[in-house]
């Protein structure tokens, strides 16, 4: 009897540690986020949403902690971040979310370890001034291909790359216990398309994938973008909104919606050839003055930009004979600039901020280190023509996805036979091209200036080689101009002749091929430099460009992205954790130039 009762008295223990321990699990995964009465609430409280926005590709891994901790800084309690689908999955069923900038685990714990929440954006289109909005080239490879919209082809893609980033979403979900606040479907759809369809499948996709956060869409606040891109049981972003009015506006397509200012706007995006925007500080202040004041809810829009690296920036096109491509900066006029640091921007938005906190805002991280460094002198190291790969050969010449490259230049190549002088037409060229004819330069065709054509001179060879190097610099990333191929897209003339006969080399212009040049001595535009900076500290530096003309810029292996002296960008940002103590390999690659410049450490964008 006694043994019977000890036995009844240690099941009970282990029935009731039991129920304990799963309590204590439960607990730690009831936190929620809610949708009702217009606003948001968390753990059952009402609750305003204060976020600034940065992106991971943009930013290097080393660097996420910092930036967050800024963000924290300026008074903000959420962050919010667009994932690329195209960063992480470039080539077809290949994806990476581990390596570098590409962690996104990695991201989404240093928000928590910030005692900060997250708007999740992964897309499949984002927009961002990103190379085709987010969206993988390797959808242009299909020739009548549909984007963001019910096509077969397209929605098998999203349903790869959802399938994927899923179990990082469910993971850290906030009833999970993760910062996970909401997700984002889409971007701006009814900026773009009707396919309510589209956008049903959508957020049914997420749900099937095992996603329970609210979701929410961003839209402008008018009644067609809100009637087209918005969705019933769903929260209302504006892009912006900071009055009554605006978010009125939502209330009439969603009465009963949870609505609030996704992108408010503290700077803007710059292309080539035009002046840096910038925001007055002034009004940006009064706005937050009057979403804090006013108890809504808001994301700056972005808090930071950070940098397109490599070839990542995107365009924009208002119609199909517009292209104007973005700088490599996404210093944006944002609060924080590129480099990291605090602007006066931030400063007055901060006092804003803490007007209306309970607690005083936390303290500013520590600034990371700068550097400068005097003029160094490059030297004449190769050409591209003393690296060229194999040829393919073709009939007619095809863009750049067709032949599974979604980066870089591309040198098309042909022997003229019956017309070999006289105007030269590109119908399609897509972006920017110099044009050679047996090695002598000719001159050049740029797309974003509207040209199509370049006049070839008479020579005395009898069949002579025309090249044609073609630089893709950045896909449409807004509007219906998206489908935006990169090379030589149509076909070429002389004289009204189409030319047939190609040979094709693709150059995507990767830092592994760059690390693999081989020494050359061809002096014709097209041209590599190189130094070795030698430096006895690290830090961030912009790398003056003036004294060259237009091209890629390579430091250690890690592309900096484009420069060109049209501005009103001369400078690009380097890193200081790519650089190190000693000798840092520099690789200029300049389609113009065929004397070495020098390159300068600066420690600002501007002069």
């Amino acid at each position: 009897m006694k043994l019977n009762r000890i036995l009844y008295l240690l099941i009970l223990c282990l029935f009731f540690n039991g129920n304990f321990s799963i309590s204590l699990a439960q607990a730690k995964q009831s936190r929620s986020f809610e949708l009702k009465n217009n606003v948001f609430w968390l753990d059952n409280s009402p609750f305003q949403i204060i976020s600034g926005e940065i992106h991971p590709a943009r930013i290097p891994v080393e660097y996420w902690e910092h930036r967050i901790q800024m963000v924290k800084a300026m008074g903000c309690n959420t962050i919010a971040c667009y994932i690329m689908w195209n960063y992480h999955e470039n080539v077809p069923g290949t994806f990476d979310f581990k390596t570098g900038n590409k962690d996104i685990e990695k991201f989404i714990r240093l928000v928590q370890k910030a005692g900060m929440y997250l708007l999740f954006r992964p897309g499949p289109y984002v927009c961002g001034e990103w190379d085709f909005g987010g969206l993988p080239a390797y959808l242009l490879s299909i020739p009548d291909i549909k984007i963001r919209c019910m096509d077969a082809r397209y929605t098998a893609a999203v349903e790869r790359y959802v399938s994927e980033i899923a179990p990082f979403v469910r993971k850290y979900e906030i009833g999970n216990g993760g910062p996970i606040l909401m997700l984002q479907l889409e971007n701006e759809y009814g900026s773009y398309g009707n396919d309510r369809t589209y956008m049903k499948w959508l957020h049914d996709l997420w749900r099937k994938k095992g996603i329970t956060v609210p979701f929410y869409t961003s839209d402008g606040p008018t009644l067609h973008m809100l009637e087209a891109g918005t969705l019933p049981g769903v929260a209302v972003g504006l892009d912006p909104a900071a009055s009554q009015t605006e978010f009125d506006q939502a209330l009439k397509v969603r009465p009963d919606a949870s609505v609030f200012c996704s992108e408010l706007y503290p700077g803007w995006l710059t292309h080539w050839r035009e002046k840096w925007r910038r925001t007055d500080t002034g009004k940006v202040a009064s706005k937050v003055d009057w979403l804090l004041g006013n108890g809504k809810s808001f994301s700056y829009y972005v808090i930071h930009g950070g940098t397109n690296f490599g070839f990542w920036a995107g365009a924009n096109s208002s119609s199909p004979d517009s292209y104007r491509p973005d700088v490599t900066s996404y210093d944006y006029d944002a609060p924080i600039n590129e480099m990291g640091q605090p602007t006066s921007k931030y400063m007055a938005l901060r006092k804003v901020a803490q007007k209306y906190s309970k607690e005083k805002l936390p303290s500013l991280p520590e600034p990371l280190p700068t550097l400068c460094f005097p003029a160094t002198n490059t030297v004449r190291f190769s050409s591209i023509w003393d690296n060229l790969p194999d040829p393919r050969h073709m009939v007619q010449p095809l863009p750049m996805e067709m032949m599974n490259q979604y980066e870089g230049f591309v040198l098309y190549r042909t022997k003229l036979v019956g017309h070999k002088s006289g105007k030269l037409f590109i119908d399609g060229l897509h972006d920017y091209a110099t044009v050679f004819l047996n090695g002598n330069y000719v001159g050049t065709i740029d797309r974003s200036l509207g040209q199509k054509s370049v006049a070839l001179p008479v020579s005395n060879v009898e069949y002579p080689i025309l090249d044609i190097l073609v630089e893709g610099m950045g896909r449409v990333n807004f509007g219906a101009n998206m489908l935006d191929r990169k090379g030589i897209t149509s076909y070429v003339s002389l004289n009204g002749m189409t030319l047939m006969n190609w040979e094709v080399f693709n150059l995507n212009m990767s830092s592994d091929y760059v690390a693999n040049l081989k020494q050359g001595e061809t002096v014709r535009p097209g041209m590599f430099f190189k130094t070795d900076l030698v430096l006895d500290k690290t830090g961030d530096c912009y790398i003056d460009m003036r004294n060259f003309t237009k091209g890629v810029l390579y430091v250690n292996g890690h592309n900096l992205g484009r420069f060109w002296n049209v501005g009103p960008q001369y400078r690009l940002f380097c890193p200081g954790v790519w650089l190190k103590k000693g000798a840092n390999e520099v690789v200029v690659f300049d389609m113009h130039q065929l004397e070495p410049g020098t390159i300068e450490g600066i420690d600002r964008l501007e002069e």
